[in-house]
């Protein structure tokens, strides 16, 4: 009985460990051809109500900026860099400095070259998330973005 009750209070404890991890930013991915060797690959954040993510265009002495890196990769080439929409600038005061960021949601987009018929772009994306009250440690996050 003991067991059980010792099990059930681990459990407990877990549960309430793991809705303590904030997760308020939520990526999803997708891709268009735009002819038989072109694509544009899109990868979208959805940001929870308060928190913001920052621009892939931050200077030196802010916060760690939105980076997409795409892996080398056979069959498709990226051309030129990975475009965002125009970022909300204000002056943020922890970083004495002015930065661009987006809040509610926000889509990367990157024209690539297609060298074969079907292709998996593959990559990895590190970004940032801050609120009024906080900043939670950049994340890294692999993606598998499939062109049919």
């Amino acid at each position: 009985m003991k067991r059980i009750l010792t099990a059930a209070i681990i459990l407990l404890i877990a549960m309430q460990v793991k809705s303590q991890i904030l997760e308020p930013v939520h990526w999803s991915y997708a891709a268009k051809r735009t002819s038989a060797t072109e694509a544009v690959v899109f990868i979208k954040a959805t940001i929870d109500e308060g928190w913001h993510v920052y621009s892939q265009y931050v200077k030196d002495g802010g916060p760690v900026k939105t980076t997409i890196t795409f892996n080398p990769d056979k069959t498709y080439t990226p051309v030129g860099k990975t475009v965002e929409p125009k970022p909300i600038t204000k002056m943020e005061k922890v970083f004495s400095m002015e930065v661009g960021f987006f809040e509610n949601s926000v889509i990367f987009q990157q024209k690539i070259k297609l060298k074969a018929k079907q292709t998996t772009v593959n990559g990895k994306l590190e970004y940032m998330t801050c609120n009024d009250k906080q900043c939670l440690p950049p994340e890294d996050i692999d993606f598998s973005i499939p062109v049919k």
